[in-house]
């Protein structure tokens, strides 16, 4: 499950249909080709490090051992979240509205590569006894692959029509997110087998001991994630230079390029602000979706210090919830159908609402607030070695319809921009879209770091995070069209 929408930031350079787009080599005849194919893998490889580092394995690990206390886990890796915001909303919007003029982008991806690689390795050396990394060295560098990752989105995304053509692009874009889940999940079950697994249980598939040596006293099945992540990363790049094709130069310099850029995203936000319902709809995706991605990234972090898991727990959660997450796109293109974007979007807004509340009431010996719940005085609810009680199992589904729910919003929020915009400024009012998904990433994280702050707790943090979807649902009620007829 990934934290990106399938359009990113460099969605701006994809959208614009003008002449150089226009021509044979770039509409294609529909079929995914080699090119397509080798762009989609990139972002295969890329998302791991979201779920393994991010989201799951590693910031769960800094936080709970390596800072030793949860709640002031939660709070030091909201706030360095919020920097890494601050420096995306500062650079990535202006790369992508200058990115046409800026002429070949695999040289920059190559660069970006050459160093996210050794950046994502050297976490493994974050021992626990801090001997190693210190947490804010940890902090520093995962600040500064998530500004290189959001680089990345930018210049790779605006590489889709010369990877799959205009007639393609669907269906090179639908793969990479295939791909992304598929391996996460295979990097997880991975980890899962080879480092976690072993000497937990009495399974003949499992071995009987971690593979390479890896000892778990020392974190290093928790860490190892880092070098998996690093290496999926770079072989999975390659294929990209070699056979994507790459944008032509324009003979541009860099500099001229950067202030035309600058120009162009001065008169893409002009463009939207001449359209009310368009521009209160931006506002409003702005606050639902940093929401939305707070709860995805921040989800791990909650689970070990409110729900006590631990790595096996986490892996399995991660596995679980990667997997599900896939139908999202079939609920979201089936509330499209039946209730219109607008009203599909409203659903899904709920939904996560209702999910986080209900996420707020959990606790091992506590379900939805009220219901108290002591493991002695109740059978497990299996022999497996983990997720054995009652709450865990209500968390997971808890967590279940968030991701579905989640996931389903980024496709219905794009085709709701489609109903209430005018067809022959697409490309502007989808520039707008995608970079305002990057220029308020540091809101939750912000919120997230206030609420811990204030109330000393991972359920106060969390818990201002309804703020931002109930802004996000009641900035809709004054959006006009969206609904299941294409004409409002």
């Amino acid at each position: 499950m990934s934290t990106v929408e399938a359009a990113g930031s460099g969605a701006v350079a994809d959208l614009p249909m003008d002449a150089e787009a226009m021509d044979a080599e770039v509409v294609g005849d529909g079929r995914l080709t080699r090119g397509g194919v080798a762009w989609s893998l990139f972002e295969g490889a890329r998302n791991p490090y979201v779920i393994l580092i991010t989201i799951y394995i590693f910031m769960p690990y800094v936080a709970g051992v390596m800072v030793g206390d949860p709640v002031k886990g939660q709070e030091i890796i909201s706030q360095w979240s919020q920097y890494a915001g601050w420096a995306v909303m500062a650079t990535a919007p202006l790369l992508g509205a200058s990115i046409d003029q800026l002429g070949p982008r695999k040289r920059w991806l190559a660069l970006i590569v050459v160093l996210m690689t050794p950046m994502m390795a050297a976490l493994w050396w974050a021992r626990p006894d801090g001997s190693g990394l210190s947490v804010t060295g940890v902090m520093l560098l995962t600040t500064a692959i998530g500004l290189l990752f959001a680089f990345s989105e930018v210049l790779h995304n605006s590489l889709l029509v010369r990877a799959a053509g205009l007639s393609g692009a669907h269906k090179a874009s639908g793969l990479a997110l295939a791909l992304g889940n598929f391996t996460s999940v295979v990097a997880l079950a991975f980890t899962a087998w080879a480092f976690a697994l072993p000497g937990k249980v009495d399974w003949a598939f499992v071995p009987k001991a971690p593979l390479l040596g890896l000892d778990p006293a020392a974190h290093e099945p928790e860490r190892v994630v880092a070098l998996l992540a690093a290496a999926i990363f770079l072989f999975g790049a390659l294929p990209l230079f070699f056979f994507t094709p790459d944008a032509p130069k324009t003979g541009t310099p860099t500099l001229t390029a950067f202030r035309n850029g600058a120009v162009q995203l001065v008169r893409m936000v002009a463009t939207v602000r001449r359209h009310k319902d368009a521009a209160v709809y931006l506002v409003s995706r702005m606050f639902y979706v940093d929401g939305m991605n707070a709860i995805l990234i921040y989800a791990g972090l909650y689970a070990i210090g409110v729900m006590k898991w631990g790595a096996l727990e986490m892996l399995l959660y991660g596995i679980v919830l990667s997997i599900l997450a896939v139908l999202g796109g079939f609920v979201g293109r089936w509330l499209d159908a039946g209730l219109g974007p607008k009203g599909a979007v409203r659903v899904e807004i709920f939904m996560s609402l209702l999910g986080i509340v209900a996420m707020l009431g959990m606790a091992p010996d506590r379900i939805l607030y009220a219901w108290t719940y002591d493991a002695a005085a109740h059978a497990p609810m299996w022999g497996g070695p983990v997720f054995r009680t009652l709450p865990e199992w209500i968390f997971i589904l808890i967590g279940f319809s968030n991701a579905v729910f989640i996931t389903a919003q980024y496709a219905s929020s794009r085709t709701m921009l489609t109903r209430i915009t005018p067809p022959d400024q697409t490309g502007a009012f989808f520039g707008v879209y995608a970079l305002s998904g990057v220029a308020t990433g540091w809101l939750g994280p912000m919120m997230v770091n206030w609420g811990t702050k204030l109330t000393r707790s991972q359920q106060g943090g969390f818990a201002t995070v309804t703020i931002l979807l109930a802004l996000g649902l009641v900035g809709l009620m004054f959006v006009r069209g969206g609904g299941r007829r294409l004409t409002s």
